[in-house]
C-alpha cells in the first residue's frame, strides 16, 4: 500500500473535508476522549487553522483514501531561540494502523521542521495510550526532561470560560 502524505491547502473542499473526517474520528476515539465533534467545531476548524500563518496540516492517503493526519503549530523556543514544531493532533485510522502511517507522517513533520529551521517537534500523549506512545518512541520521542533529578515535563490545561 503506497502511502501519500499531502500538506493540505485549507482552501480545498477535499482537503477540508478530510481534516474534519479525520479529526472527528480522533475526537470519537477513546484517546481522543470519545466523543464527536460538536457541529460548529466542524463548521468553524477548517477555517480557523487557514487563518493562523503558523499551522499546517498533512493528510496520509493510500489510493485516494484520507488515513492519517497531523494538525501542526509553529511555536517558539526561548531556550533555544529558535522556532519549534508541536504536532497538535495526531490521528491514523484505526484500521490502517500497523501498516507504518505514523512513521511517514512523522517524517513529513520532521521535514517541515527541517525546512522552517526547527530546533524540536512537540507532542503530547496519553501515559496509556501504548500503541501511540510506541510509534513516537520508535520515531525518537522521548519524555521532556532538564534534569533528571527535577523529573519529566507534565502537560497540563485550565479550561477558560464556557469552551471545551
Amino acid at each position: 500500500m503506497p502511502i501519500e502524505i499531502v500538506r493540505a491547502d485549507y482552501r480545498d473542499p477535499v482537503h477540508a473535508k478530510d481534516i474534519i473526517a479525520l479529526l472527528d474520528a480522533y475526537a470519537r476515539d477513546a484517546m481522543g476522549g470519545g466523543e464527536a465533534l460538536r457541529a460548529d467545531v466542524k463548521e468553524r476548524v477548517v477555517g480557523e487553522l487557514a487563518r493562523l500563518p503558523h499551522a499546517f496540516s498533512l493528510i496520509a492517503y493510500a489510493d485516494g483514501v484520507a488515513m492519517g493526519l497531523a494538525n501542526c503549530l509553529e511555536g517558539f523556543s526561548t531556550f533555544a531561540a529558535r522556532p519549534l514544531i508541536n504536532i497538535h493532533d495526531f490521528v491514523v485510522l484505526a484500521e490502517y494502523r500497523g501498516r507504518g502511517v505514523s512513521q511517514h507522517l512523522l517524517e513529513a513533520v520532521e521535514a517541515a521542521a527541517s525546512e522552517r529551521g526547527c530546533c524540536k517537534i512537540t507532542l503530547e500523549v496519553l501515559s496509556g495510550n501504548e500503541v501511540a506512545r510506541a510509534a513516537y518512541a520508535k520515531f525518537g520521542f522521548r519524555d521532556y526532561t532538564l534534569d533528571a533529578r527535577a523529573g519529566s515535563a507534565l502537560f497540563w490545561q485550565k479550561p477558560l470560560g464556557n469552551h471545551p
